[in-house]
């Protein structure tokens, strides 16, 4: 039979694993000095924006993510580390993590992935800045619509003044 603490690292660890699998992206957070109301605070945030915080021992973390082949995060993982596992759209969970690193300062970004790529803290913030998805739909539907609309009043102008012209040669004509 294990022992209990060997049983709760592979559980953590499995969790952790699959958790990985399932994620888009992944943000790695160091909470030292930040104290229980506000880590329980950024969870509910986090946990609005669909994205789970899961603190765990270092050694069970690197573990984990050299099993699933992200070693190049393993270095991130310096002291009291929570894991940030993102299912759907990054963004919203970056500036929620910006904002809340601003206003507690013992909160540090330490990195993350997105998809196949490593984030380091600069593009962390970087993606906090970006608007929501649906914002940049807008706006590319704008700029698509734009030239269109531009040629219509364009046209439609051209046509106005055809027919102030015959009004004018109409009312000279009628004199």
């Amino acid at each position: 039979m294990k022992k209990l603490g060997l049983l709760f690292k592979e559980t953590s660890e499995n969790r952790i694993k699959n958790s990985l699998k399932e994620s888009e992206s992944v943000f790695i957070i160091n909470y030292s000095g930040l104290e229980s109301p506000d880590l329980t605070w950024l969870r509910q945030a986090l946990k609005k924006t669909k994205a789970n915080l899961f603190v765990v021992k270092n050694n069970v973390a690197r573990r984990a993510l050299k099993d699933v082949g992200l070693e190049d995060m393993v270095k991130l993982i310096e002291g009291p580390c929570g894991l940030i596992f993102v299912k759907e759209e990054p963004v919203d969970i970056c500036r929620v993590l910006c904002d809340f690193s601003r206003k507690h300062e013992s909160m540090k970004l330490g990195g993350g992935f997105l998809k196949d790529r490593i984030l380091e803290k600069k593009d962390i913030e970087r993606l906090s800045r970006l608007p929501s998805k649906d914002v940049l739909r807008v706006q590319a539907v704008m700029t698509l619509k734009s030239p269109i609309s531009s040629f219509v009043i364009v046209l439609n102008q051209v046509l106005r003044k055809f027919v102030y012209c015959l009004e004018q040669i109409k009312q000279k004509k009628g004199n």
